[in-house]
């Protein structure tokens, strides 16, 4: 990243303040603006999340928030209630008084008389959620936002939930949360009351996997916030971004398919990061696009950033399988509208082990199925961090335990673009399956590369608010959406489609095993082909090198640990995903302040019993100053018979060696469809 250290306007940085509530609750601030902003306002950007805006982002916020303000920016730093230092508690996500926190915040701003009334929200992850969700409830001072790595539909296109299957990550980001909302204020900005707000929170806490537990269905609670429900409530531009190895890519296509406001989106190869910090590579001079998209729309800038394409889309290149890329061969295409005139929804036929050609007339006899429990433990995670490497691995050994197809090896390259989908004839015997439908690029020597998958819980082929049982036996048609890509298979390699019934420990696995007939007769792969135009410039370079400025100062007291390590024990047929994420201590030398967290992540069954599937999450935070230290440690563990979820948690606190709050939670929650 290239360090700027000169800006067209000089910044001043406003290290606290609190922004008073209508119930009486504060949240804390910071802010960078431009010192002429005393006499010339400018418009406010906010960036509005739960995760402490003094450490835990506090690196990454000094390289954006900061370069914005130098561009003629107000840019604020929000802490929700109940994280960091702001006041009263935080219960779950995306509830209706955060969002209404969220609309007194930029009234606030909007009145501030170094702003000059209009406003921005930009964000990534949770910040990209509440700037969507808040603009759908359309303040008055919202001009624009700006949103990477984020759902318009909070049940279908979440960790929680996919095609109806219950995520892994449901549970490791509920363990993430559970350790986020009990950490302490920092008595260095509230003071004396800091014991009281952090026992304010402490007694407030319960694991939030309970409640997204208690909701296996798309009800009311997925549909609160869920934007897709109504897009035309959002009538302000959207510049949207994600990357092909998050989870949160499919997003960015359908906002651009059914907004009804001037949209732009931009989806790299990344993780989950903002794209001038993308990872795998290239990443882009994401904040110049930010700078001109906030230029045009707040200050009325003709720049014509809004002349351009609607998509501009990392087209990836053959590579070879690999938990982690620093960088993904390919190269950048343009798309002026989504969807694409230009991409064709082409249907391969399958036949017996084989994907036929297009309009191919085929007739094979029908596949049976029962994969192993384990078909899965090489599948990576949900949305990539690349911090341990958790790309999918080679996947010969998941196609062990999968129906595979594959078309003839290909004589010229072919591209797709978009969302791919599987349509299968299909029959089961439990009343409670799944089916996971992986793309698979497949090398001469036989290496298989995952390009995108997707799943269906088929109780839920009929939507996702009533689950319907499956009749064993009955054959009865489906469809399985995969994953958006952007996705080059190159002349002399085969596409594979592989389909398995379990898929652990990505997603859970149903109550028993199933043993799935597939009829490849009434079944077809239909893939979204973009036939490159002849017109079309080969190397565009759209953007410019990464920029930001400088990061804060900071030393390494601890050195961090990441690992992700699968076993099989063949003495007890035990087999596990053992993830370690360990920052080690970080001191943060502007606020004299030493910050630690680990996050340790176990996934294990027993040979092919169903009923031994179980997750652990364990967080330890630790926080420290001169005599002032704070630890706290929390662990879910989620277990599971055929018919209900078991959920075991504790939370202990900790100032200096003294446990001054403990609680344990042992709760079930009955399976519903899942």
């Amino acid at each position: 990243m290239h360090v700027v250290s000169s800006l067209p306007h000089a910044v001043r940085s406003d290290e606290h303040f609190w922004i008073p509530m209508s119930d009486g609750v504060r949240l804390a601030a910071r802010m960078w603006r431009p010192t002429s902003s005393d006499a010339t306002p400018v418009p406010a950007v906010l960036e509005y999340i739960p995760y402490r805006r003094r450490d835990l982002t506090a690196v990454r916020d000094s390289q954006h928030h900061p370069y914005i303000a130098g561009h003629g920016y107000a840019c604020v730093r929000v802490d929700l209630r109940g994280t960091g230092d702001s006041e009263g508690v935080l219960v779950d996500e995306y509830l209706e008084r955060e969002q209404q926190d969220a609309e007194e915040v930029l009234a606030w701003l909007a009145e501030q008389p170094w702003c000059d009334g209009s406003t921005s929200m930009l964000g990534l992850s949770w910040g990209g959620f509440a700037a969507l969700q808040v603009a759908a409830r359309q303040p008055p001072s919202l001009g624009t936002i700006v949103i990477s790595s984020f759902t318009d539909d909070r049940y279908g296109d979440d960790f929680h939930y996919m095609g109806g299957c219950l995520l892994s990550d449901n549970l490791a980001e509920a363990g993430t949360m559970f350790a986020f909302g009990t950490c302490p204020p920092d008595p260095a900005v509230v003071g004396e009351s800091w014991r009281d707000m952090w026992r304010e929170r402490l007694e407030a806490t319960e694991p939030w996997v309970l409640e997204w537990l208690r909701h296996q269905r798309r009800d009311d609670y997925w549909r609160h916030a869920s934007v897709c429900d109504d897009y035309t409530d959002v009538r302000c531009p959207v510049l949207a971004s994600s990357g092909w190895a998050d989870g949160y890519s499919n997003a960015v296509l359908r906002v651009l398919e059914n907004l009804d406001v001037p949209s732009r989106g931009l989806i790299g190869p990344w993780s989950h990061r903002y794209p001038h910090m993308g990872v795998p590579g290239p990443a882009i001079g994401y904040l110049q696009e930010v700078v001109r998209w906030l230029d045009h729309w707040l200050k009325g800038e003709e720049n014509g950033i809004d002349e351009g394409p609607s998509l501009w889309a990392w087209m990836q290149d053959s590579v070879p399988p690999s938990t982690s890329y620093q960088e993904r061969p390919g190269r950048w295409v343009r798309e002026e509208a989504w969807p694409s005139p230009g991409v064709e929804r082409t249907g391969l036929p399958l036949a017996r082990y084989r994907i036929g050609a297009p309009g191919e007339k085929v007739s094979a006899e029908s596949l049976t199925l029962r994969s192993p429990l384990t078909t899965g433990q090489f599948a990576g995670k949900w949305a990539s961090y690349n911090a341990p490497p958790d790309l999918p691995y080679d996947q010969r050994e998941e196609d062990g335990g999968s129906l595979v197809f594959d078309s003839d090896v290909l004589t010229e390259d072919v591209e797709i673009l978009g969302e791919a989908e599987v349509e299968l004839e299909l029959s089961v015997t439990e009343p409670v399956a799944m089916v996971a439908a992986r793309l698979c690029d497949v090398a001469p020597d036989g290496s298989a590369t995952r390009v995108t998958f997707g799943l269906l819980n088929l109780t839920h082929r009929d939507g996702h608010e009533t689950p319907r049982a499956m009749e064993p036996g009955e054959r009865c048609r489906v469809k399985v959406t995969l994953n958006g890509v952007a996705q080059v298979f190159p002349a002399g390699h085969r596409i594979r489609l592989s389909l398995s019934t379990s898929y652990w420990p990505l997603a859970w696995p149903p109550p028993r095993p199933v043993l799935m007939t597939v009829h490849p007769e009434g079944s077809t792969l239909h893939l979204p082909v973009r036939p490159v135009p002849e017109d079309e410039e080969l190397h565009p370079q759209p953007f410019g090198e990464p920029e930001g400025t400088p990061q804060i100062e900071t030393t390494r007291r601890e050195t961090p640990d990441h690992r992700w390590t699968v076993q099989r024990d063949m003495v007890d047929t035990r087999s596990s995903l053992e993830i370690v994420k360990d920052g080690g201590i970080l001191h943060f030398e502007d606020i004299d302040l030493d910050v630690g967290r680990r996050a340790y992540e176990l996934y294990e069954s027993v040979a092919d019993d169903f009923t031994s599937t179980r997750g652990r999450s364990t967080w330890t935070m630790r926080f420290a100053r001169g005599d002032w230290s704070t630890r706290t440690e929390t662990h879910t563990s989620l277990e599971c018979t055929e018919t209900e979820f078991r959920v075991y948690a504790t939370l202990d606190a900790f100032e200096g060696d003294e446990r001054i709050f403990s609680r344990e939670w042992s709760e079930s929650v009955p399976r519903d469809h899942i």
